[in-house]
């Protein structure tokens, strides 16, 4: 949280008497000047909006201090290096539109506040303004998460409320912006949502990042549906239930982290055959995706045993891993096939312990 002295406090307080002349200014001039400003595009607003604050700032400590900032920078105009205002307008009937990055990397250094000033420019013209983190609503993403903005929001329901922090604080440190408002949303997820603007449940020991394209699954090679089936095995335990939805949080994971779109005929389907099990065992009657498992299991095995044990806890739904992580999944895997298959523990422990 900022600290201002009994000094800071006035020029915040007169910087903030200016913003609101500016803004009454601007309201007055659109009532006789509301075709010249509905044909004002964003970079010509910000040039009207800064003339209005350096006409209101003469005779005080702002004066001959206001500049715009040129290039892409955040916010569009500084007032003696430590105030900032973010011009934002809309062609439609509406007081909402997108803010900045939420990671702020072009704010311009030393910027203790932000305010806003927001021009309506439909008939009839009107402008608002409000301190920038008061109407701050929501995240949504573009090309990346930025901030939504709407001028009509009620106090106690910025997105800083619903996180229970305050936008100063969740920009400190800068670079763990994301990491905290990506917390948050996660937290929130239902079943069968995934955040797929970060690469929800991203295994830190593979190099994955998520894709700017989408495949089919149909399209994908040989060796590219064996790998994906074989972290399917090793990360989503779930897959062998009988539920409807057992591919759900597998098939969002695909899409999210390696832009894969999947159908249910990923897997082998239907069918069963004989496995020959180790010391001589021979299991009848075996469903096609525990051969499939019978077929990858060496690479199975590496996967649960390399892999992040934070990434294994959002994947496999569960508060901790165990030391045995081979025979935790095991536990999870048999459970969730013994109704389609009374002999899969016996052919687990047949695989797995020989």
């Amino acid at each position: 949280m900022i600290v201002f002295n009994e000094n800071r406090v006035d020029l915040f307080e007169e910087f903030r008497n200016i913003l609101e002349r500016t803004n009454e200014r601007l309201n007055e001039c659109a009532k006789y000047k509301s075709e010249y400003f509905i044909k004002r595009n964003a970079q010509l607003l910000e040039e009207d909006v800064a003339d209005s604050l350096k006409e209101q700032s003469l005779g005080t400590s702002f004066e001959n201090t206001i500049e715009i900032i040129s290039g892409q920078r955040f916010p569009d105009i500084v007032a003696r290096q430590c105030y900032g205002v973010e011009v934002k307008s809309s062609k439609d009937d509406k007081w909402i539109t997108l803010g900045g990055s939420v990671n702020e990397s072009t704010r311009v250094k030393g910027i203790e506040k932000i305010f806003l000033i927001f021009g309506k420019l439909t008939d009839p013209v009107e402008f608002r303004m409000r301190s920038y983190e008061e109407c701050l609503s929501e995240v949504v993403v573009t090309h990346f998460p930025r901030y939504k903005i709407d001028m009509n929001l009620e106090n106690g329901q910025t997105i800083f409320d619903k996180m229970g922090t305050t936008y100063d604080e969740i920009r400190q440190p800068p670079n763990e912006t994301v990491y905290k408002i990506v917390n948050f949303y996660k937290k929130k997820l239902r079943e069968g949502e995934s955040l797929w603007w970060t690469g929800s449940h991203v295994n830190p020991e593979e190099d994955t990042s998520a894709p700017m394209t989408v495949r089919l699954s149909g399209k994908l090679s040989k060796e590219e549906r064996a790998g994906f089936i074989e972290k399917g095995f090793a990360f989503f335990p779930s897959i062998f239930s009988s539920k409807s939805t057992k591919y759900e949080r597998f098939f969002l994971w695909l899409a999210t982290n390696h832009g894969v779109l999947a159908t249910r005929d990923f897997f082998t389907a239907g069918g069963r055959g004989i496995v020959q099990g180790k010391a001589g065992h021979e299991f009848f009657d075996v469903p096609q995706k525990l051969i499939q498992l019978h077929d990858h299991w060496l690479t199975v095995a590496a996967l649960i045993v390399e892999a992040n044990a934070d990434f294994l806890c959002e994947t496999w739904g569960v508060e901790k891993i165990e030391p045995d992580r081979i025979r935790q999944w095991k536990g999870m895997v048999s459970e969730n096939f013994s109704r389609e298959y009374e002999q899969v523990g016996l052919f687990l422990d047949d695989l797995i312990f020989g």
